[in-house]
């Protein structure tokens, strides 16, 4: 009796370690989520006052600048170089991939060659955590990743260079794309807000979700302010 006791004992407090061992890694994930919002909240912090200032010289002549002396576009290549590889083909990749049967129940023969399996458990626990529509998926939704895959994808390698190297060429696509993004993240955050997979922290996910708003918006008002975005060359 004294040796079951001991040992239904110490099988009690092996799973409070564990508890208290998850529950610790949890707390960690979510105060590095709250500062990665933080982070996703000064891109358009920092965007908005040079966009302005560009709006305010709609006029301006074409002058190579190097991109450190031009935050507005600096800013844009860098949430560019981000969406690229992270957002498009990891985060909104495995949406596509993986099933939301498959998704709701992860065994450790479901998991694809792409996207690596510490990326399907983080995007996963976020989902639990805090956007349970990522776990749903629906179709509407997986509507809207297909469009960043097909098109989104592509326009980010192609804007990374338009704005590298001051092509005004980028202005008609940047429309395009910062009207589709608005127009779906417009859905996207009132399925956040309303929907029958709404957030379960409102705050945290309108701050990650808050470049995708910004940024589009900003890119949209400087191009349609400016006909040739980065300056009328002397031969136009």
């Amino acid at each position: 009796g004294l040796c079951a006791g001991m040992s239904e004992t110490c099988v009690i407090a092996d799973t409070c370690v564990i508890a208290y061992n998850m529950n610790g890694e949890n707390e960690l994930h979510t105060q590095i989520l709250w500062a990665v919002a933080g982070l996703c909240a000064f891109i358009p912090i920092s965007l908005l006052p040079s966009t302005i200032y560009r709006i305010l010289q709609p006029h301006l002549s074409y002058k190579p600048v190097s991109i450190f002396h031009r935050p507005a576009d600096l800013t844009l290549i860098i949430f560019f170089l981000f969406n690229f590889p992270f957002v498009t083909y990891v985060v909104d990749a495995e949406q596509l991939i993986i099933a939301r049967e498959d998704a709701s129940n992860m065994t450790p023969d479901k998991y694809p060659v792409w996207p690596p399996d510490v990326m399907v458990n983080l995007i996963h626990w976020y989902a639990r955590n805090f956007d349970p529509v990522l776990i749903e998926r629906p179709v509407w939704w997986k509507v809207t990743i297909w469009w960043d895959v097909l098109f989104f994808g592509p326009f980010y390698v192609i804007g990374t260079y338009a704005f590298l190297f001051q092509k005004n060429w980028i202005r008609m696509p940047s429309i395009l794309y910062s009207c589709v993004l608005i127009t779906i993240l417009t859905i996207i955050l009132a399925e956040e807000m309303y929907g029958p997979s709404r957030s379960t922290n409102l705050p945290l996910v309108l701050l990650l979700n808050a470049p995708w708003v910004v940024v589009p918006l900003c890119l949209l008002a400087r191009m349609l302010a400016q006909e040739r975005p980065f300056g009328r060359k002397k031969s136009d």
